[in-house]
């Protein structure tokens, strides 16, 4: 049954590039937004004031997600705010390069936590809410350089695999209950810092596109505008590939 209230989302990681155009774009869907930032108040501030500019309500709600007392705060604040989040939007990562080998326990437990656990305990604070009413939607995002593997980045394939897991686990659990949850695997994204109409390759990407070009942030947040609507209401447990052919 779908609300009659006016729905919120909460978008983790959307102070810039796709967790940005995410949260504005939900915000022209007639959704109140949570915008999350880590550390730059300033960014999450304007991606607020961006979707109050839509008419949307805006909270900004900072916090490492990378902590379960922070996620649980975060979820917390949002309840608050608009009674129930109908939509979370599991966006927040860490992509770091390091030889195997050298990565410290540390370093794998940090990419774990923000990559995989934020999901975990995020959906845990929220689903509740979206059992009781009967509706609600999930999106983690899981990626190429995941689900295929690149050298140097082992903690982000494994992080990311486990959030495919989660996906599909979560689908399943919930369906009966309304709540679908999906996952979005990007191709190579452009920045927000890239000049307009310029799509950097900064990692020698494009040539591995049958498209023959980046992506954008845009182009993804269309995607979760789809899962998030009622037209996507029988999409549930599946991996949306967002990469103009790269990978199929």
């Amino acid at each position: 049954m779908t609300p009659t209230h006016r729905k919120a989302a909460l978008i983790t990681g959307a102070g810039r590039n796709i967790g940005r155009a995410v949260a504005v774009a939900l915000a022209r869907d007639g959704f109140d937004i949570v915008v999350n930032g880590s550390s730059d108040r300033a960014a999450a501030e304007s991606v607020a004031a961006e979707a109050r500019g839509c008419g949307a309500q805006a909270l900004v709600a900072m916090g490492d997600v990378g902590s379960r007392e922070e996620c649980l705060r975060i979820a917390a604040e949002a309840l608050a705010a608009f009674g129930t989040i109908d939509v979370l939007v599991n966006n927040a990562a860490l992509r770091p390069e390091k030889p195997f080998l050298e990565i410290t326990p540390e370093e794998w437990a940090r990419v774990m936590t923000v990559d995989l656990e934020a999901a975990v305990w995020l959906s845990q604070a929220l689903l509740p809410g979206m059992i009781a009413q009967g509706w609600g939607r999930i999106v983690n995002f899981t990626g190429m350089n995941a689900m295929q593997g690149y050298t140097g980045r082992a903690p982000v394939s494994v992080a990311k695999h486990g959030a495919w897991g989660l996906t599909k686990a979560l689908a399943k659990e919930f369906a009966a209950k309304g709540v679908t949850v999906n996952a979005i695997s990007p191709g190579p994204i452009a920045a927000d810092d890239d000049a307009p109409g310029v799509t950097t390759d900064r990692h020698g990407y494009v040539a591995k596109v049958p498209s023959g070009r980046m992506g954008t942030p845009s182009e993804i947040a269309a995607v979760v505008r789809l899962l998030a609507g009622e037209g996507g209401a029988y999409v549930n447990g599946q991996m949306l590939q967002v990469n103009g052919g790269a990978a199929t």
